[in-house]
């Protein structure tokens, strides 16, 4: 609009000049080399405008042609995009769907004309993976890695990957390097939580416990027993390393509230019993018991290896008399008693442990105690009971 306008600004220039000066239009020579070259003013300005017009034209249909290639180009691009788009859809639901092999063609067919080709990269990743093809697998991940952001989706798939097939030391290189830049993803968490327990590292599962609890990434139930799988595994780390005093003191710096839990008391008492600190181990579990009855303390009794079991078996029989409905108590006195070859003290401990609750072990036990005592047919009648508990269960 712009250029039409001054050409017609110059168009009214010329009549204007050319009313003014009519009749005396004077002449212009242009003189080039040995060629000369006469005209009037006005057919020069005519001339002028005439190229200025032509050379208006020529602009325009050169952007016009430029314009139409390019809507050209765009329409056969957008056309491809929404190809790749399309199959790469496909291509998820069937990696959904398991057709593992229609996933991986599908994806990686027009990925080259994907806007995101990452994704269809770590889709065919995933379906490779699934079809138990390591080099193409491989591949893909290569190629999902050189797209621009892709380090962290790449890591990430690459974990679940190894965790799958139960490569937890790989799966934790990976998530380990990924963790200095991305502390706090929680896909990365939940998956490095995974490892820790399966490797046994409890210190950093202990340590990772907050972090997963701030990101909300546990329940209650899950973090009680995470806190319990942790501590547990850290005593018997600390027992290996600095033995039985080195146990103790780890034991006394822990929090007063894990100090109470039965779980975290048990695995402490069975480290004691490990490296033969049977008393202090026999002390913790009488307090215990005195304030919660815990049925696992009381079959580690029998364990213990003491020089003297009368005063556990007093200790036991005066709790059975201020709890008689305690009959975990009942069978670690029954088993006292059968090391200490009292074998009718301990017949009668068992009978009133299994008029209490039935158990597999009791039955074995009180069989063992009749046997002894040369009760041979009431044995066979109580090991037919616990055969018959063992068929039920």
């Amino acid at each position: 609009m712009i250029r039409i306008l001054f050409l017609f600004a110059i168009l009214a220039a010329g009549l204007f000049v050319g009313t003014q000066f009519s009749g005396q239009q004077g002449y212009v020579l242009i003189s080039i080399a040995d060629k000369t070259l006469e005209m009037s003013v006005t057919t020069l300005v005519i001339l002028v405008i005439i190229l200025l017009a032509l050379l208006f034209l020529v602009e325009t249909l050169i952007k016009k042609s430029f314009r139409y290639t390019s809507a050209t180009w765009n329409y056969f691009s957008v056309r491809k995009l929404k190809r790749a788009r399309r199959y790469t859809n496909e291509g998820i639901i069937k990696l959904v769907e398991g057709d593992w092999k229609a996933a991986e063609k599908k994806v990686t067919r027009w990925s080259n004309h994907h806007d995101k080709p990452l994704l269809c990269y770590l889709v065919a990743a995933e379906a490779a993976h699934a079809q138990g093809k390591t080099p193409e697998r491989d591949k893909y991940l290569e190629k999902a890695s050189e797209q621009p952001d892709s380090t962290l989706a790449v890591g990430l798939t690459k974990a679940k990957q190894h965790i799958s097939v139960l490569e937890y030391e790989n799966a934790f290189d990976v998530l380990s390097t990924l963790r200095n830049t991305y502390p706090d993803n929680p896909v990365l968490l939940k998956l490095i939580k995974q490892c820790y327990v399966k490797l046994e590292l409890w210190q950093p599962l202990y340590e990772l416990l907050p972090a997963l609890d701030k990101k909300h990434l546990l329940e209650q139930p899950e973090q009680v027993q995470l806190t319990q799988l942790s501590q547990s595994g850290k005593l018997k780390d600390v027992a290996n390393l600095e033995g039985t005093n080195g146990l103790i003191k780890y034991w006394d710096s822990m929090p007063r509230k894990q100090r109470k839990d039965p779980v975290l008391i048990e695995a402490f008492v069975r480290q004691l019993i490990e490296r033969h600190a049977d008393s202090t181990a026999y002390t913790l579990i009488k307090e215990t018991v005195a304030k919660h009855p815990e049925a696992a303390l009381f079959q580690l009794i029998p364990e213990l290896q003491l020089k003297d079991r009368h005063p556990v078996i007093k200790d036991l029989e005066k709790y059975t008399i201020k709890h008689p409905e305690q009959a975990d108590a009942y069978s670690a006195l029954g088993q006292l008693h059968l090391h200490e070859e009292d074998w009718s003290a301990a017949q009668l401990a068992f009978e009133t442990a299994l008029k209490l609750r039935s158990d597999t072990k009791d039955y074995a036990y009180l069989s063992d105690a009749l046997h002894k005592q040369n009760f041979t047919n009431a044995a066979n009648e109580v090991a037919q009971k616990a055969l018959a508990l063992v068929d039920a269960s």
